[in-house]
């Protein structure tokens, strides 16, 4: 893992319309790692996505994503952070009128993409990264849940982002399916790509590596953890005060680095 910082948040507060969220934030995620980031719905969890991607503006404190300051960022800059970060949603949205193909087509069209043959070679490329290079010509309604995750994915991967911000992607998703995405994105983050994950699904956290971040009470912290040999999650400190709702595991408050 790199120690090139690809987030850098310290003392912003989230504000969702006009009510503050989430005060006080700091983190960093660097390059290649991979962040859980769970709380109660209402938490906070995906107005912080949303912040990082510039849809909720950032007031106080100091915050960089893939190189953009976003306390100052014009807002005609906006799109070109987006292009750095690839977003996956947990109900897909695909455009449903048009195939896998065209749905990546579109996307590559709306971010700048000109070269008919260049646009081809990525696409396939994307396609056959996700596993599903045979399915280009398929209606989304053709695909199984876990495929049009997956297809989500291809989506996000299309530009090369320096950072994947996944929100609930397992949650509409069987085991299997969701064991498949988790693996999928696992390999995102080593393959350089930064990976921040929202999720309610503490047993992928136990069964697949990763620090983990709660929002809770309008605090932002991290959970003290650590891996065993057969990758189960335990405490690190049975003096540590536990919380109720992530399998008894030890908390700091978290302030960055």
């Amino acid at each position: 893992m790199s120690s090139e910082n690809i987030v850098s948040l310290k003392d912003i507060s989230v504000f969702q319309k006009n009510t503050l969220v989430l005060s006080n934030v700091c983190l960093n995620i660097h390059k290649g790692e991979f962040v859980y980031l769970i709380g109660k719905t209402g938490t906070g969890k995906s107005s912080l996505l949303k912040s990082l991607y510039g849809e909720l503006p950032l007031v106080d404190g100091s915050a960089v994503v893939a190189g953009y300051d976003l306390l100052s960022i014009k807002q005609s800059d906006i799109p070109y952070l987006r292009r750095k970060i690839g977003i996956v949603f947990q109900d897909f949205q695909l455009l449903t009128d048009r195939c896998v193909e065209d749905n990546l087509l579109f996307v590559m069209k709306a971010t700048g993409w000109k070269d008919k043959v260049d646009m081809e070679a990525r696409m396939n490329e994307v396609l056959q990264m996700v596993g599903l290079s045979t399915k280009g010509h398929k209606m989304p309604h053709q695909l199984s849940g876990g495929e049009q995750q997956r297809i989500c994915i291809a989506r996000a991967l299309i530009n090369r982002p320096a950072l994947v911000l996944a929100d609930e992607p397992t949650g509409n998703l069987d085991p299997d399916s969701s064991n498949g995405i988790m693996q999928l994105l696992l390999e995102i983050s080593h393959s350089g790509s930064a990976v921040l994950m929202a999720t309610h699904n503490y047993h992928l956290i136990e069964h697949y590596p990763g620090r983990i971040v709660r929002c809770v009470n309008g605090k932002f912290i991290e959970i003290e953890k650590k891996y065993s040999d057969d990758n189960s999650l335990h405490p690190e400190d049975d003096a540590i005060s536990y919380p109720d709702d992530l399998n008894n595991e030890g908390t700091t408050e978290y302030v960055g680095e």
